[in-house]
């Protein structure tokens, strides 16, 4: 069977380069593990444009914000399913300098796109913001699981569920042989699974836990309450809350420790008690030192790529990128330098 790509992975980075690959008439095939730890299936699935404890515009926010609600949708109407949810974003401002300094932002043009209202007073008697905040637009969440569910019966028989050997995966003239499977392209797109490969162990990943909780609660405000932890409303009066971040301990289980953090975050954000615990989940983020992703050929091996690294900003890079992959892949034109695997070549 000979095929222009194998793709690795069918979590969101190898779903969505997989489709733009398909879109451009290329056969491909994906192999994903069901039942691995998927960072993708466990993400909560923001897309926020000020992001971090200083309240900063995401890195490359003019480029990816203008790509992400495009390319959702088109996805939906390919599927016809509904997985993106357009939501305006509530940040509570920590101080009244805070406050100050975002009334100068707000005549800022950079951040035209993204501001809907500064407010200098409480916008909830149930919400700890006694300086008001910023409610942020062209923002929301993806709910990942059905938009990889939905694309999994898109790709039907160009998916195989399996374990990917890649002692397996052998080189034969200008094609690589995987099994049955003959190619030219091999684009790893598995998350921490590239860590362990042989093409690119090399690669400086530095993975990042975060655990993730629902609870249910009575406050149901129609925007993402987001400063400390986010808040994301399911519906029911069931909420996502997270996440936490540690570098240390990457053990796959759910941890107390973990759960009581960010419920001791959410008590600083709003007043009223958690009802219930619904469900508590954890997952490795495939992160990178220098927290771009990485994308690009191998140095050596030829028809070899990575399509990886997007750490707990997936749903927001991940639309821009694997159109410059796509791209590169196609017709050879250049990746971004500050995401090109190149920029870790001396480290082979």
């Amino acid at each position: 069977m000979e095929i222009d790509f194998l793709l690795i992975g069918q979590g969101l980075a190898g779903t969505a380069l997989a489709y733009r690959l398909k879109q451009a008439g290329k056969k491909i095939k994906i192999i994903d593990q069901p039942g691995a730890n998927n960072s993708s299936r466990v993400a909560a699935g923001l897309f926020n444009p000020v992001t971090g404890r200083k309240m900063v515009k995401t890195w490359k926010a003019d480029s990816l914000f203008p790509v992400i609600k495009p390319f959702y949708k088109e996805l939906e109407k390919l599927t016809d399913r509904k997985f993106l949810t357009e939501k305006a974003i509530y940040r509570p401002f920590l101080t009244i300098e805070e406050q100050n300094e975002w009334m100068g932002n707000s005549a800022d043009p950079g951040f035209e796109a993204y501001l809907e209202q500064i407010f200098s007073d409480s916008q909830s008697e149930h919400l700890k913001d006694p300086y008001g905040g910023v409610m942020l637009r062209n923002s929301g969440w993806l709910h990942i699981n059905n938009l990889l569910d939905a694309m999994a019966s898109y790709f039907k028989e160009e998916l195989l569920l399996e374990r990917f050997d890649e002692d397996s995966l052998k080189r034969e003239n200008e094609f690589w042989n995987y099994k049955e499977i003959k190619t030219k392209s091999v684009v790893y797109c598995n998350g921490l699974g590239a860590m362990n490969s042989r093409f690119f162990n090399y690669l400086p990943f530095a993975p990042v836990k975060g655990e993730i909780v629902e609870v249910k609660q009575d406050f149901t405000p129609a925007y993402v309450v987001n400063r400390g932890v986010f808040r994301v409303h399911l519906g029911e009066g069931v909420h996502r809350v997270g996440s936490t971040y540690t570098k240390h301990d990457l053990d796959v289980g759910a941890t107390e420790a973990a759960k009581k953090e960010i419920l001791d975050k959410l008590t600083e954000l709003v007043k009223l008690p958690v009802q219930e615990t619904v469900s508590h989940r954890t997952g490795i983020r495939p992160a990178t030192r220098d927290r771009k992703p990485f994308l690009g050929k191998h140095p050596a091996e030829l028809g070899v790529y990575l399509f990886n690294g997007f750490g707990a900003k997936g749903v927001s890079l991940i639309p821009y990128f694997s159109e410059q992959m796509a791209e590169y892949l196609l017709n050879d034109k250049a990746i971004d330098s500050e995401v090109d695997i190149a920029r870790y070549f001396n480290y082979i």
